[in-house]
């Protein structure tokens, strides 16, 4: 079995203590083989802030990490800087790949970076980046859990949500969908949720694939009622005429216990 540890907005800058150690406890827990990060790393794309969260990071001891950049990793305030080097920060302790991949013998990570430089907070997915992903997909086995991971949510699952969702996203889960993606990882909106994109895409999408939601990671920036949250992914390759099927878990920070404690679990069926 591989186990994913989905975290996102971590927000380093604004991150509470009792929260990071009890991920960390959780970690040593659990023993993910990998983390994966989906962006708003930093509250303001600070040099600090950024060792902080590579530390952390580094202090988890999981062997394979995969971040993404969100928009607050880019310079808000500091203009020279979002316009020359928007990335510097980001890239001096997370490395210069702004899409990386992961890939095991029964797991496959793809990264697309939806930030824009000259936008807010709005993400967007190009055509170019839906093909590469399509390409690198095709080249998946069936073994494999296929996993795309963006910043800004592929779907969204409320009408007040929709100003957040991915540009482009509509086009681009047809496209994974179709090229075999099991599930798009995501964050941004500080919602966690677990939704069929079959049911919300128009048309419908032509085989099952998952948008998983992580609230925010770490942040004291909780929203909709939702406490800090993470994702745990497990996954064992089906047998020769078995389903595809994954498990993912919710898991909560109790404010009370101090811990995080699992509270959704879904059981999955995906396509071939």
């Amino acid at each position: 079995m591989t186990v994913l540890l989905h975290i996102s907005d971590t927000h380093f800058g604004t991150e509470e203590p009792p929260v990071v150690a009890a991920l960390q406890a959780l970690v040593r827990e659990q023993k993910p083989d990998a983390v994966i990060l989906s962006g708003d790393i930093t509250q303001r794309a600070r040099a600090a802030q950024f060792q902080a969260a590579r530390a952390f990071c580094d202090s988890l001891g999981v062997p394979h990490l995969l971040t993404l950049p969100g928009n607050h990793d880019i310079p808000l305030y500091n203009v020279a800087a979002r316009l020359l080097a928007p990335y510097a920060g980001y890239k001096a302790c997370f490395g210069d790949d702004l899409e990386p991949e992961l890939e095991f013998a029964d797991v496959l990570v793809l990264g697309v970076n939806t930030t824009r430089p000259e936008r807010h907070k709005d993400g967007v997915v190009s055509v170019k980046q839906v093909n590469r992903v399509v390409q690198r997909l095709h080249k998946a086995r069936r073994e494999q859990l296929r996993v795309v991971v963006t910043h800004q949510p592929a779907c969204v699952m409320r009408p007040e949500d929709e100003k957040d969702r991915l540009h482009g996203g509509e086009v681009a889960v047809q496209a994974w969908a179709r090229a075999g993606a099991d599930l798009v990882l995501g964050g941004h909106i500080h919602l966690p949720y677990v939704s069929d994109v079959c049911a919300l895409a128009k048309p419908a999408a032509p085989r099952p694939m998952f948008c998983v939601q992580a609230g925010t990671a770490l942040s004291h920036r909780v929203r909709h009622g939702s406490p800090n949250s993470i994702n745990i992914i497990r996954w064992s390759p089906p047998g020769e005429g078995a389903p595809r099927q994954c498990k993912v878990e919710r898991w909560d920070f109790d404010l009370a216990e101090c811990r995080f404690e699992m509270t959704h679990p879904y059981d999955l069926t995906l396509g071939e």
